[in-house]
């Protein structure tokens, strides 16, 4: 369809100068609203105002503006219908034929910190989704664009065919407006929900970031939704895989509890392996001393710049994907020389409340488990025995407990103040998690005397402190909370063990 008349009304002005212009030399009327129609007057673009157009003022502080029939009978009308024509011609009703929309920033506006729910409610936008559906239901008709990005697409398409658009274009344009209101709906609807705490629905919107190759096994499908391009960049390497996802993910979720230089190595979202030491080179070799042969095929992660020192000692055992905020060149360069390895540039920090990445989301038989995520940092760790802990031992299970919580459940770390020194998951006893530790310790040569244990979830009878203790742990930390704490905090005296209680578990299914 040719493109004659254009309704421009957008909140985010990016590139609408250099559209609008493209249009206006195409001899395409535009019609705008409010500070649109402000900035294209500015840049000397011909426009009418919507009031004029209508023949009706913007009121109620510009809440009525677009609702009118020139506008949406302009935009519904079907082209081909002679009753339909008839009557727009009879009521003054000229065809519009592109829409160019996109909403006020609801999301963006309820992310700011002590945002009240009269702000929020402002900027729930109620002309724009109205003009983008009655223009994407009538799609063979009329383009409808939301998305700058899409604007070349259209210039381009209109110079390449008379000034008119392909119907295969207004298609994809067209099922991307519900997709983009419909998110926008969710958004409003799970911040009211929350707000007002009389969850009746949970809504989720994303759009499709890529297409995996297959999913967790290869007989299934999979894809990728979302904003994943706003925390990971990848560098080089092999496309990413449905597991590589997930891996990635939960390394960067463990990166979150460390401000101290730190490598970490994860298998299967487990942590096998942490260091910290202000030489990355030296905390990847407390993170690898833990465990030598899980790594292989694992996944690393730092949170500083990845030196040339770190990547030579990465360099020699096979890895799946590396993660960092930066690589230095020479370090780029040697890990590059991989050509199946995958090399993850992070963006920004993860696992904090981000609107949807406030929520954890698991499928369940015909729904959806939703919670919030786990970063609840407020935690109080009450001395339960009769010794307190020494300065090192306090520190060893400080760091033991930042990992401990991203452990699958049953979960057990030995740790030191600065490294993991054995870690046992996902046992259906505690008391076998912890023997996989400390059996990886041993396999590892490292030794748990003086180590601190650390538990993700209370420890239900005596038997799995008194096994650590055995092994040499000097100190407990964990949540408490057993109708048998007194038998456990008994055994830890009679062992002179120092013990931590934090009142909060930290189960990982």
């Amino acid at each position: 369809m040719s493109i004659k008349r254009a309704l421009i009304s957008v909140s985010d002005k990016t590139g609408l100068v250099e559209f609008a212009k493209a249009l206006a030399a195409m001899s395409v009327e535009i019609i705008s609203t409010g500070g649109t129609a402000k900035l294209l007057a500015k840049e000397g673009i011909p426009c009418v105002e919507i009031s004029q157009y209508t023949g009706f003022p913007e009121m109620m502080d510009g809440r009525v503006k677009t609702l009118h029939p020139k506008v949406h009978g302009g935009l519904l009308h079907l082209r081909d219908n002679e009753e339909h024509v008839a009557q727009a011609k009879a009521h003054g009703i000229e065809a519009i034929d592109l829409v160019v929309v996109n909403l006020y920033p609801f999301e963006a506006t309820v992310a700011k910190p002590g945002v009240t729910l009269e702000e929020a409610i402002e900027n729930i936008d109620i002309g724009g989704p109205s003009m983008l559906r009655s223009a994407a239901k009538n799609y063979r008709s009329v383009t409808v664009v939301t998305d700058p990005a899409d604007y070349d697409e259209i210039v381009e398409t209109m110079k390449a065919n008379e000034g008119a658009t392909t119907l295969q274009l207004r298609e994809r344009l067209g099922i991307k407006v519900f997709v983009t209101t419909s998110k926008y709906d969710g958004a409003i609807a799970n911040f009211l929900n929350k707000e007002k705490e009389c969850a009746s629905g949970f809504s989720l919107c994303l759009p499709r970031v890529t297409e995996l190759r297959y999913g967790e096994n290869s007989h299934q499908s999979g894809a990728l939704f979302g904003r994943w391009d706003e925390f990971f960049e990848k560098l080089a390497g092999k496309d990413l895989s449905y597991n590589n996802i997930l891996d990635i993910t939960a390394a960067a979720e463990l990166m979150v509890e460390f401000s101290e230089p730190t490598v970490a190595i994860l298998k299967h979202t487990n942590p096998c392996g942490v260091g910290s030491d202000p030489d990355l080179r030296a905390a990847w070799d407390k993170a690898f001393a833990t465990d030598k042969q899980a790594p292989f095929g694992g996944i690393i992660v730092c949170n500083r710049p990845l030196t040339l020192g770190l990547a030579e000692a990465i360099s020699e055992i096979f890895s799946e994907v590396i993660i960092a905020p930066e690589f230095d060149a020479d370090a780029r360069a040697l890990l590059q020389r991989k050509k199946n390895l995958r090399l993850m540039r992070q963006l920004r920090r993860v696992a904090e409340p981000q609107g949807v990445d406030d929520f954890v989301i698991r499928s369940v038989a015909g729904g959806v488990l939703v919670q919030n995520r786990d970063n609840y940092a407020a935690e109080e760790r009450k001395v339960s025995t009769t010794r307190p802990p020494t300065a090192d031992e306090l520190a060893a299970m400080e760091f033991g407990w930042k990992v401990v919580k991203h452990v699958k459940s049953n979960a057990i770390v030995y740790a030191a103040k600065d490294r993991t020194l054995g870690v046992g998951a996902g046992q259906m006893s505690r008391v076998d998690s912890s023997r996989i530790a400390v059996a990886k310790a041993k396999d590892a040569g490292l030794s748990l005397v003086g180590s601190a244990v650390c538990s993700d979830a209370f420890f239900p009878f005596a038997d799995g402190l008194i096994a650590a203790a055995e092994a040499g742990a000097t100190c407990a930390i964990q949540p408490g909370g057993s109708q048998r704490d007194p038998e456990v905090i008994a055994a830890a005296n009679e062992r002179g063990m120092a013990m931590l209680l934090t009142a909060f578990r930290h189960f990982r299914h």
